[in-house]
């Protein structure tokens, strides 16, 4: 998929530091999904056009876990058209590649990312689900001359009419983290799609980058359902702090927040105490590897991931529908790469032979509301046991407390 940024601001090769990319060089970022390239086919001092080129691994694609998309069922993983539209892995890219731009910073020219310049944004194949109407209804109300003309379905077929994908055609004087902030926002909904698990982390996303003009859009409500996948609860959150009365007592609000975070604190739950004392316990105790036997949605997993002394975590559990939803609990598809490595997911049993969960190198294995096997189950009163392997007929009995434990005894720990 192809974005062309272009301007004609004189002189025209300021884009290049307005974009922090030197129109010289062929740059290369790596993402999670594929790479992306940056590359100038036009820069003068008259006209300068700057082009991101995203190219998506396919098959990575389908390798990783979390959310598919619409391609759904083993054919659908295969034949789809994500590497090939704009998408939510364009806005992705834009983050990742544009991310100054985007935030309107410039060390080398700052007046002019805050001044307003005639720029045209070009895309290459942009699906619009609601047709060209929606495409300007959501373009123009910020100023935009759109361009948008449509592909057929099937050119060796002409009627069969026409496909909803368009080369769209942007233009407009608006500063470039303006243009880029549209984008991000505007081309996954017209796509109504996201390659990712939707969570509160995106109403953050969508109400950093339309701060300052989603309220007043007269799309704006279909705009927050889109962008959020029609999640009705995070929906409902956005448009509620996007129609918040800024003319509030700051300290009426600021006791607000206090009281609801202490609601929240005071609405702890057994099994949420529980994890925290699991994952203290692990921490404390020096191991560097654990197996969490039964994972289910990874609410451990997600506590133990922020545990840097951990090197591996592995978890595994019976259930493919719970790993799905603590692939997206945990956000594997958009962790760092050191951190992505640090974790995997198993399916599988404990009944189960599987070479995958042996414990042989692993410092630690976890098993939730169960007796360790073969061992002693936890006393009453205690949040979690502890117990070592010994070397009795791999009995396992009551070990040391974790402020016992020295860092050269890592033993195996089951907390039932």
């Amino acid at each position: 998929m192809l974005l062309s940024i272009t301007t004609r601001h004189r002189p025209a090769t300021d884009l290049g530091h307005l974009l922090h990319k030197h129109p010289d060089r062929l740059q290369t970022f790596s993402l999670t999904t594929g790479c992306a390239h940056v590359f100038y086919p036009v820069a003068t001092p008259e006209v300068c056009t700057a082009t991101l080129l995203l190219d998506v691994d396919a098959v990575e694609l389908v390798r990783r876990p979390g959310r598919p998309g619409r391609a759904e069922g083993v054919l659908g993983q295969y034949v789809n058209d994500r590497p090939y539209v704009a998408s939510s892995f364009l806005s992705v890219a834009i983050a990742r590649v544009y991310g100054s731009a985007l935030a309107g910073r410039s060390e080398d020219r700052p007046e002019l990312a805050a001044t307003r310049v005639p720029l045209e944004a070009t895309l290459s194949v942009l699906p619009c689900r609601g047709g060209e109407a929606f495409l300007r209804r959501l373009f123009e109300p910020l100023g935009y001359e759109v361009v948008a003309q449509p592909h057929l379905l099937d050119e060796a077929f002409p009627d069969w009419g026409k496909s909803r994908y368009f080369t769209t055609t942007l233009r407009a004087t608006v500063r470039l983290s303006e243009l880029l902030g549209h984008l991000y926002v505007l081309v996954p909904v017209l796509d109504d799609d996201k390659h990712y698990y939707v969570g509160e982390d995106e109403v953050e996303k969508l109400l950093r980058h339309g701060e300052a003009w989603l309220a007043s859009h007269p799309e704006r409500d279909r705009i927050v359902e889109r962008y959020l996948l029609h999640r009705r609860k995070l929906a409902r959150e956005a448009l509620a702090r996007l129609l918040d009365d800024e003319a509030d007592d700051p300290d009426e609000r600021a006791g607000a927040r206090a009281a609801e975070e202490e609601t929240i604190e005071a609405a702890l739950t057994l099994a949420d105490a529980r994890i925290e004392t699991v994952a203290r316990m692990i921490s404390e105790s020096g191991a560097r590897r654990v197996l969490d036997l039964g994972c289910g949605e990874g609410k451990l997993l997600k506590a133990l991931l922020a545990i840097r002394s951990l090197d591996e975590i592995v978890g595994l559990d019976v259930s493919s529908r719970s790993l799905e939803i603590a692939a997206k609990r945990l956000a594997l598809d958009r962790l760092p790469e050191r951190q992505a490595r640090r974790i995997r997911l198993f399916h599988g049993s404990l009944l189960y032979r599987d070479s995958r969960r042996s414990r042989r190198g692993r410092d630690s294995a976890r098993s939730p509301n169960r007796s360790p096997p073969g061992g002693t189950p936890t006393p009453p009163g205690r949040s979690g046991g502890v117990a070592t392997r010994t070397p009795r007929a791999g009995r396992c009995d009551p070990g040391p407390q974790p402020e016992q434990l020295g860092r050269t005894d890592r033993p195996s720990i089951y907390c039932a």
